[in-house]
């Protein structure tokens, strides 16, 4: 790793907790949850700490943002207290370890031995996330179809990095290929692996058997084709999927139009509880 990849990952894990506020306008439910509690899961890569949020019988399994540079489960502490009010699940924030401090597979690892431990204490578990989470969501549900773990009840796949193998377009997305770049030399060093299902589930060679899938995409985002191409695939692949798709934006769908926002978020819950819940 260049000693410039190192400093420039290391001050952004670091600083996250400061620089990254990107969902506090979007707190709309859930603010009056109490903290959350933190349970310790144990996998093959050391114990995980977890936040929980709520007390249901059922569960989502959250992985938060971050490029796989950024370890910070608080920053989706909006969206998991708004999961947890609105659909009567506990929501399982995972803080798994990234970059540069460990390289793949460690954070798709941890993220499936949680998720796969929370299956063995709730009724039904789902798992989702945002952007490099939402790759790990997909990873997850590959990992516990091929490893016979679990069955995950949904997956919830926000703007997600699906294709690390693949460079993004240049322009002024706010995911660049200077982006792309960092995380792939820091957290995707061994070039190979990049094309693996669980480091690019796009590149998949057989997505059938996976759970129905929810996929939030964006207009302007240069991850867009990543998910496009993948509800492509799991449609093909027999798979049910819910796509939904935010006009005029870029990455950060949510939040240039709370009002917007508000309406997306309520339809996420709407099929994520009903999901969870048992319903067709």
């Amino acid at each position: 790793m260049r000693i410039s990849d190192r400093v420039q990952a290391t001050l952004m894990h670091a600083t996250a907790r400061w620089t990254v506020s990107y969902g506090e306008q979007l707190r709309f439910a859930g603010s009056d949850l109490p903290d959350p509690e933190v349970v310790r899961v144990d996998t093959a890569h050391g114990r995980v700490p977890v936040h929980v949020y709520g007390t249901g019988t059922t569960a989502h399994v959250h992985l938060h943002g971050g490029a796989w540079l950024m370890r910070y489960p608080q920053m989706d502490d909006w969206w998991c207290r708004y999961l947890a009010a609105t659909t009567g699940a506990a929501v399982l924030n995972v803080d798994f370890r990234t970059g540069p401090h460990v390289a793949y597979p460690v954070a798709q690892e941890q993220a499936h031995a949680v998720a796969a431990w929370a299956a063995g204490r709730y009724e039904r578990v789902s798992v989702g996330g945002f952007s490099s989470g939402g790759g790990m969501a997909a990873a997850v549900a590959l990992m516990a179809r091929d490893r016979g773990s679990f069955t995950p009840v949904l997956q919830v796949l926000g703007i997600p990095a699906l294709d690390m193998a693949a460079e993004v377009p240049a322009g002024a997305g706010m995911i660049s290929p200077g982006l792309r770049g960092l995380v792939r030399r820091v957290y995707f060093p061994d070039v190979a692996s990049r094309r693996e299902p669980y480091a690019s589930p796009l590149l998949a060679p057989d997505l059938t058997g996976l759970p129905p899938a929810l996929v939030l995409t964006a207009e302007r985002d240069t991850l867009r084709p990543d998910g496009v191409r993948y509800v492509e695939r799991l449609r093909a692949a027999g798979v049910d999927v819910w796509h939904h798709e935010t006009s005029g934006v870029d990455h950060y769908f949510l939040t240039e139009d709370p009002v917007r926002a508000r309406d997306t978020m309520a339809q996420v819950a709407d099929r994520l509880r009903a999901a969870l819940a048992g319903a067709a």
